[in-house]
């Protein structure tokens, strides 16, 4: 029996989270879910060669690639490391999904333009702020990234045979 009551969305809306869906972070939320966070969606476009965010910068803003790519990359001393490109359907700037956070990484678009769908930090916590469902889901994707990422970083390790300090990772002093 079809609810009369129910929300009906735009085939746009429709396309959004079937988007979203397939992105790590909003993959167990349903459409109504997803909905929370339709207005607080801009569409930005950038060009090769531009800065998204610094290292050091603070967190205000998550974003999701929908076409090019984008370099995370670490400054050591006077160059650049890419730690990671970034593809369409892929996301980046996790750490705005927490509080009081500055970026780890700094991020460049790689393509000759890349376009990304971006969510302010204050969007994504006014949403969590009201439904604890949808933050229950995100985090739980979130520890699941960090994980994964931990994992990587172990076995990295494991096979640099050492190359630098594991312990400074664990180390809650230098912070």
């Amino acid at each position: 029996m079809i609810n009369p009551f129910s929300k009906t969305f735009s085939s746009s809306d429709l396309e959004t989270f079937q988007f979203l869906s397939q992105i790590r972070f909003f993959e167990k939320l349903k459409n109504s879910e997803m909905a929370r966070f339709l207005s607080a969606i801009h569409y930005r476009k950038y060009v090769k060669d531009e800065v998204i965010f610094f290292r050091g910068d603070p967190s205000h803003a998550f974003y999701v690639v929908k076409s090019g790519l984008v370099n995370l990359t670490l400054d050591i001393k006077d160059d650049f490391e890419v730690i990671k490109e970034v593809r369409k359907m892929e996301a980046f700037g996790e750490n705005s999904l927490l509080e009081n956070t500055k970026r780890i990484y700094t991020a460049v678009v790689y393509s000759e333009q890349s376009e990304l769908l971006v969510i302010p930090h204050f969007a994504i916590h006014e949403i969590f702020d009201n439904n604890p469902k949808i933050t229950a889901k995100m985090m739980t994707s979130l520890a699941e990234f960090y994980n994964e990422n931990n994992i990587r970083l172990f076995k990295s390790y494991k096979s640099s045979f050492g190359f630098f300090n594991l312990g400074e990772m664990f180390d809650t002093s230098t912070r």
